[in-house]
């Protein structure tokens, strides 16, 4: 039972990753646009799906809240500068679309695309560190809490956090290609493709830095898990460079989902069967089983999300059935 919760704990934060991340990939897209009729065409392609797409992230952490107690409790110890930082970018996205309408001036909607740049930025580069930090081991000691945050701030860490930014930003251009105008998204297109390369220097200093990380390599339970993924990652960015060069906009948002989603499969299946590692006291390191909550609390979880699960799902693929293709000004107006 516990195996199933945790594989959906990860199944749900990889949708997060991958239906979140091509809103703050969007938002990250603003940085380079001057023109406020593109930017207002990139921020209504993703307008339906926005806030349903952050409903996944409050599943996820509801799984962790509820199914693993003391897992829930470490990371917000262990993690918080990354946390925080990440949450805080997730409320500055939130609240930058919605707002940025409110004001008539230029002046002040270019500062609230600037908010939502932010925030883009640091969701990135928070749960990028989130996962890199679980990937290299914590200071987990006897007593069961994790002591100090210097474990956050090392090469590897910072690596993988401008990995999981690239590989967002790259994520927001595909989904562009799929939803603006034919016009426009030849033009996305294109940066699309331009990115790519980029998303794999930044996916290759990640996986140097872990290679050279006495740390990484220690806290690897799976090794194999830990070189395979890596190389399907890269798989994946070729595709979607394939697809990208022969117009096929479907298949490379598929790509860079698939690309966004692995990182998350890469810490759970690298470390299985803890969840925690330490790098001070081994015998300190925390299973899947021993950070679960009890078999009642599990089986009563249970009842809760049978049909909380189905109604997520549908709701998702409702919006994506609704508002499917190309925007063409008909779509309501979110901000």
């Amino acid at each position: 039972m516990e195996l199933a919760w945790y594989a959906l704990l990860g199944l749900f934060f990889a949708s997060y990753l991958v239906l979140g991340g091509y809103d703050y990939g969007v938002g990250l897209l603003l940085a380079r646009e001057t023109d406020p009729g593109r930017r207002r065409a990139a921020l209504n392609a993703v307008g339906p799906f926005f806030l349903g797409n952050e409903v996944w992230l409050v599943a996820a952490v509801g799984i962790l809240f509820g199914a693993f107690p003391l897992l829930e409790g470490e990371l917000l110890a262990g993690f918080y500068p990354a946390v925080l930082g990440a949450l805080a970018g997730v409320i500055l996205v939130t609240a930058g679309v919605q707002l940025r309408s409110r004001p008539t001036g230029q002046r002040a909607r270019n500062g609230w695309d600037r908010v939502v740049v932010a925030g883009s930025a640091l969701a990135a580069l928070g749960w990028g560190a989130v996962l890199a930090g679980l990937l290299q081991g914590v200071p987990l000691h006897s007593d069961g809490h994790v002591a100090g945050l210097t474990h956050l701030f090392t090469p590897f860490v910072a690596a993988a956090g401008l990995a999981v930014l690239a590989l967002i930003a790259l994520h927001g251009a595909t989904f562009l290609t799929l939803r603006l105008p034919e016009a426009d998204a030849l033009v996305v297109g294109r940066l699309a493709r331009r990115l790519i390369p980029v998303a794999l220097a930044a996916i290759g200093l990640a996986t140097v830095a872990g290679l050279l990380s006495e740390r990484v390599r220690a806290t690897a339970q799976r090794p194999l898990a830990g070189v395979l993924l890596p190389v399907l990652l890269v798989a994946a960015l070729l595709v979607a460079r394939a697809a990208l060069a022969r117009r096929r906009p479907g298949l490379a948002f598929a790509a860079t989902a698939v690309a966004l989603a692995l990182p998350v499969a890469l810490v759970g299946a690298t470390l299985w069967p803890y969840v925690l590692v330490s790098t001070t006291d081994p015998g300190a390191s925390l299973t899947v089983a021993d950070a679960a909550a009890s078999a009642p609390t599990l089986r009563l979880l249970g009842w809760l999300a049978l049909p909380l699960l189905p109604a997520l799902l549908g709701f998702q693929l409702m919006c994506w059935w609704v508002f499917r293709g190309r925007t063409d000004g008909r779509a309501p107006v979110y901000w």
